[in-house]
């Protein structure tokens, strides 16, 4: 549940745009962004403008001109002279502890509609399992290979989750992780496996064969586990939200601490939240015009 990741990581996602095709039906979805890939020519001023931006992290804290001029590796002059640009659009803002992304970025961050439109649906959805549980409940997207948690709710007694929203996780050591992974398509099962699986703590799966078996027990089950894999004396469960021919839009998790929280004890409560609010969502784009897509349930 932790959301730390490196700015040069953060650069290089953030240059990088995925198209995505829709495929038949199966059990796990073929990717929908690792075929086509264009990336932008890193010496393009706007590609300046992205990794500028991208220097900055999800935990809301001010940067400095020498920090962000490091964090990017752009001369000192160009990094000024964009940020003058980026706080004059209120993309950023300034404080006494420096930069920090503004107003403007949110305003216009919000009016991406189909992640809107996914928070919208699911919140009713993550509040009744709230309530359920009163631990915290998160929902979650696959992005570059990663988890990008996109809405968090938890109250007073809630377990201490680094967790933030906008927070990245790798996907092998979070519930959340697993369910999104589990549909991803073989190539991003694949890609992923093939790279070494960071071991968070001494409960993290670090074998490829292992974690594959666990992927296959989530497209089986509907939902995934994790006890103490990213952080230790935290465990999660979580179900993946799919659309009409089972890839992954987002998934829904609940973590709490081993001491109180049985995960088991929730699964069909986070699999009727996953599957609700999927079929809210393609109800939702079945009558918008000139969709023609089969409703999930219907």
């Amino acid at each position: 549940m932790n959301s730390t990741s490196s700015s040069a990581a953060c650069s290089k996602r953030a240059l990088t745009s995925r198209n995505s095709a829709h495929c038949p039906k199966k059990t796990r979805h073929e990717d929908r962004g690792g075929m086509d890939r264009h990336e932008l020519d890193d010496k393009s001023v706007l590609a300046k403008y992205v990794t500028i931006l991208a220097a900055f992290g999800s935990d809301g804290q001010g940067i400095g001109l020498s920090e962000i001029t490091r964090r990017t590796g752009l001369s000192k002059a160009t990094v000024h002279r964009m940020l003058r640009d980026l706080v004059a659009a209120r993309w950023l803002a300034t404080s006494p502890a420096g930069y920090h992304l503004g107003r403007g970025l949110f305003e216009l961050g919000m009016r991406a509609a189909e992640e809107r439109s996914l928070i919208e649906v699911a919140i009713p959805f993550m509040q009744d399992l709230y309530a359920r549980t009163q631990e915290i409940v998160h929902l979650g997207l696959l992005d570059a290979d990663e988890v990008v948690y996109v809405s968090k709710i938890g109250g007073h007694r809630q377990a201490s989750a680094p967790s933030r929203i906008g927070g990245r996780m790798p996907l092998h050591c979070t519930a959340i992780g697993k369910a999104l992974l589990a549909h991803a398509g073989p190539g991003t099962i694949a890609r992923v496996l093939a790279r070494p699986l960071v071991r968070r703590t001494p409960r993290t799966v670090t074998g490829p064969g292992l974690l594959r078996a666990q992927l296959d027990r989530v497209v089986e089950e509907g939902v995934a586990f994790e006890h103490e894999e990213s952080t230790m004396g935290l465990v999660c469960v979580a179900a993946p939200i799919l659309d009409f021919d089972d890839g992954p839009v987002a998934a829904i998790s609940v973590t709490g601490p081993s001491t109180r929280f049985r995960p088991e004890a929730h699964v069909v409560a986070v699999r009727a939240a996953a599957a609700g609010t999927a079929s809210i969502l393609a109800r939702r784009r079945r009558i918008a015009p000139g969709d023609t897509r089969p409703v999930r349930g219907a």
